[in-house]
């Protein structure tokens, strides 16, 4: 019942539906893009080698979105993983948003799902991403002119208080990761990803090679991702999470599935 809900044609169409969309929006501004290069006296090859290199540039950062859609697509299906990530690719909600849910159920993320929790983590994506949508078009000038009056009576407040958004924001997802009642190898995890992705802004302080930046995201996750496989065969087994051999069982079965 579950993989007839995950392997709906309609979700199919919706999907498809939203992957034209994203694609018609793209096309649409790069000709206006290229026509109002044109307008401006630019020289083709200028605009040609600029259209080439941010396809390139665009290829490494995106294979975040692809491990994402990879991790989630053994419990919640290809689809909805699919529409979700072709939207904004906000690895950073959809993944965090889809184990809420499930846990929230009592199961764990990487068991197979009932057809009423695969509902509810459906609509848990999908309301919870409605809101900046709400939000930013009625209440974000509203919002800017008050961290503007901020700023203007004390600077460095407002940068202090700018950062701590931000850091609030980045200490509620990463919460999700590291808590736990065997958290040792998120720790671990994150530590590794954190020590990559330190090297990488050192690399570019001492090249200055700034096309860096584009890739420092996908070198810390591969990176973090090959070390778990490490992890996870030097640690005891009484010191992993229970539902990591679960989740290990699920990404077998869907490579095993695309084999045959």
């Amino acid at each position: 019942m579950t993989q007839a809900i995950m392997e709906s044609p309609v979700l199919y169409v919706l999907g498809g539906c939203v992957a034209l969309f994203v694609i018609a929006q793209s096309v649409f501004f790069l000709v206006k893009a290229w026509r109002e290069g044109k307008r401006m006296g630019m020289d083709t090859k200028v605009m040609r080698k600029a259209a080439v290199s941010g396809g390139v540039f665009t290829i490494v950062p995106s294979l975040s979105i692809l491990f994402a859609f990879l991790a989630m697509q053994g419990t919640l299906g290809m689809v909805l993983p699919w529409i979700r990530l072709s939207v904004l690719g906000a690895v950073t909600y959809e993944v965090p948003a889809a184990t809420s849910a499930v846990e929230a159920a009592g199961m764990t993320f990487g068991a197979p799902l009932s057809g009423q929790v695969f509902t509810s983590v459906a609509w848990v994506m999908t309301l919870g991403c409605i809101t900046p949508l709400i939000i930013i078009p009625l209440f974000l000038k509203k919002i800017l002119s008050g961290v503007d009056k901020i700023k203007e009576r004390d600077s460095k407040w407002g940068d202090i208080f700018m950062n701590a958004l931000f850091l609030g924001m980045i200490a509620a997802f990463l919460s999700m990761g590291v808590s736990g009642e065997k958290p040792l190898l998120s720790w671990m995890v994150l530590g590794s990803s954190a020590i990559l992705m330190a090297l990488c802004g050192l690399v570019m302080k001492l090249t200055g090679w700034k096309w860096l930046e584009h890739f420092a995201l996908p070198i810390s996750m591969l990176g973090a991702m090959a070390l778990t496989l490490l992890y996870v065969h030097i640690l005891p087994a009484d010191l992993l999470p229970a539902d990591i051999f679960q989740l290990a069982g699920g990404v077998a079965d869907v490579v095993e599935g695309g084999v045959h």
